[in-house]
């Protein structure tokens, strides 16, 4: 199944490291234009790697990438190792501390046919491209995707939880989590490691652009070396992975936030009660509330106005997608089928691209994006579980776009990894 390996990782000199919450940034995907602009004072943020700037924007990467290295702003680690990586967090409304364990190492850029590797949501095309560019030009993963293995005995967690103990770096990030970094560099230990993964399916939790962006740039290598061996370092992908079976693995909902609509309130009010049953909401603050653990429900937020949705369950059966029985149960099929689709009239693969669709994971953002006039309606709906995540993976099917937020997100910064073939640990050499 996975082939995971270890990794001499690239991360900021010792000169530089002693400030590390200073060089950290978002995912790229993530980021907001206000966050770039303030990372982007700083010289030496990852931000500058992840999301460059400039006309060629990944020309300009690749640039400030040599440059960082000839002046040893970054530096290799001389062993190989599997990066420890915890994540301490609290829920709003919770006063649990979660913790998040996973570990990051390089894996084999599988493609989807081979179903060793599974996605379980749609991606957007022209974040896909930008990906590819700066993988190109950079050939370096300045940021973990994050994937999920399935492992009911813990097994690797003994070593994780020992290497944790002496970590390289420790800091709370934007989020307001505090995150840790570890390695392990023992052979012994880190076989166990490629042992366990080797009997499993990885499920892609979060990162479908930048997994197909290297997806894309293997398939592009291979029809270019007549050699290929699968062994090069074009092959693989930075991954931080996590086991699916712990209860600190979390996932929010993702809102979607419509500018404009061509229907006037009445008509689009009056088009949705063929298919949902309308409850008006004094509050929209409560919209978040009433829909918890109703199935097919949502909450309308809509020119100032609440209301509850909850699919008339007759009307189920007319989802006439060709998808899976576990897709068309789903929360966002029922949305983006009936709400997009039905009401809208907007065809499913315009959806993908569809320039006044936007989405938000922030709850009250959603309801001031509406109160200010700078969109038209909110779709606040719940979240996605585990379990259904992995009904859609081993189905073989996909979720609509955005369907997850796994959350804590993955900073940027701790540590990149480069394929270029004279600074990767190939899986012979791994092996040795």
């Amino acid at each position: 199944m996975a082939e995971i390996l270890p990794l001499k990782a690239w991360r900021y000199s010792h000169l530089l490291d002693q400030n590390i919450e200073q060089l950290t940034s978002p995912l790229f995907d993530v980021v907001s234009a206000k966050q770039r602009e303030a990372l982007y004072q700083n010289p030496y943020n990852s931000i500058h790697l992840s999301v460059p700037r400039g006309a060629q924007p990944a020309d300009e990467a690749a640039y400030l990438l040599e440059q960082w290295k000839q002046k040893g702003v970054l530096q290799q680690d001389p062993l190989p190792g599997i990066y420890v990586y915890y994540q301490y967090f609290k829920l709003a409304g919770n006063d649990r501390e979660y913790c998040r364990k996973g570990f990051i190492c390089h894996i084999k850029a599988y493609d989807w046919s081979e179903r060793v590797l599974l996605r379980h949501e749609n991606t957007i095309p022209s974040a896909v491209n930008d990906r590819i560019d700066l993988l190109a030009k950079t050939e370096l993963n300045s940021s973990a995707t994050h994937g999920l293995y399935t492992d009911p005995d813990f097994s690797l967690e003994q070593y994780m939880d020992e290497s944790i103990k002496s970590p390289i770096y420790e800091t709370e990030d934007y989020q307001g989590v505090r995150d840790v970094l570890a390695v392990i560099q023992d052979h012994e230990v880190i076989q166990k490691f490629v042992d366990v993964l080797r009997e499993k399916q990885v499920l892609l939790a979060d990162g479908h652009h930048r997994y197909e962006g290297s997806l894309e740039y293997r398939k592009h290598m291979m029809a270019q070396n007549p050699s290929h061996t699968g062994f090069e370092a074009y092959n693989y992908h930075l991954m931080y992975l996590t086991n699916t079976e712990s209860d600190d693995l979390r996932i929010l909902p993702t809102h979607r936030v419509l500018q404009q609509i061509d229907l006037s309130d009445e008509e689009f009010l009056q088009r949705l009660s063929e298919y949902f049953i309308i409850t008006p909401k004094e509050d929209p603050v409560e919209l978040n509330e009433v829909i918890v653990g109703k199935q097919w429900a949502f909450g309308l937020y809509l020119s100032g106005n609440a209301y509850k949705l909850r699919l008339k369950p007759e009307m189920h059966h007319l989802i006439d997608w060709q998808v899976p029985q576990e897709v068309k149960d789903l929360d966002l099929t029922v949305m983006h089928y009936f709400i997009f689709q039905r009401v809208l009239g907007i065809d499913p693969e315009v959806q993908r691209n569809y320039s006044s669709l936007s989405y938000e994971r922030n709850f009250t953002t959603c309801i001031r994006q509406v109160d200010t006039g700078a969109s038209r309606l909110a779709l606040i709906t719940n979240e996605v579980s585990m379990e259904q995540v992995k009904r859609v993976c081993y189905s073989g099917a996909i979720m609509p776009q955005k369907s997850t937020f796994f959350y804590p997100k993955v900073i940027c910064g701790f540590l990149f990894s480069s394929i270029k073939e004279d600074e990767f640990i190939s899986a012979p050499a791994a092996c040795l």
